[in-house]
């Protein structure tokens, strides 16, 4: 049981490859963002359940890419919906043989474009949110907390081998 509780708990973490030997009783827990460790939640011994926040990182820098996402995905929706007003008009200019194919095709081109900023400008506003919601570091199962080696003023970095910020132990069942 604690060897499929340990690979579960690899698996959030994003190492789902990795082999546990059956002994395996404990994983290393970090944040998938960088960062400076703002507080720690949890101590050595403490019994913490599955989702339980167990540290949390300064989420200044996090929160002000999150505005910045909110304002340019509002401009590249504002973008969008102009170029599209812009293709409509274009349609039906063309439609009343008043305007060119090349200025109907150019009107189209810049509503697909506008999508497309539209498009991107919201993806990077989902992976601004994502990294504020990684600032926290929650308890992928439930279980006692071995160690903290990672305390207030830390500083994470998310690398290929970023250092543990907490210890946790898998509870018995």
């Amino acid at each position: 049981m604690k060897q499929h509780r340990a690979s579960r708990a690899l698996a959030v973490l994003g190492l789902a490859g990795l082999a546990l030997p059956a002994a395996a009783a404990s994983v290393e827990l970090t944040t998938r963002v960088s960062g400076v460790v703002e507080a720690v939640l949890v101590r050595p011994g403490q019994r913490v359940q599955k989702g339980a926040t167990l540290l949390r990182l300064d989420r200044t820098v996090l929160r002000a890419r999150v505005a910045e996402t909110e304002a340019e995905y509002a401009r590249a929706e504002a973008d969008e919906a102009d170029a599209k007003r812009e293709a409509v008009r274009a349609q039906e200019l063309f439609d009343r043989t008043v305007s060119s194919t090349a200025e109907l095709e150019a009107a189209a081109l810049r509503h697909a474009r506008a999508r497309a900023a539209l498009a991107a400008a919201g993806a990077r506003r989902t992976i601004a949110r994502k990294d504020l919601s990684d600032a926290e570091l929650k308890a992928p199962f439930a279980g006692t907390v071995k160690a903290v080696p990672g305390g207030p003023g830390s500083v994470v970095t998310a690398d290929c081998q970023p250092k543990p910020l907490v210890i946790l132990e898998a509870a018995e069942r």
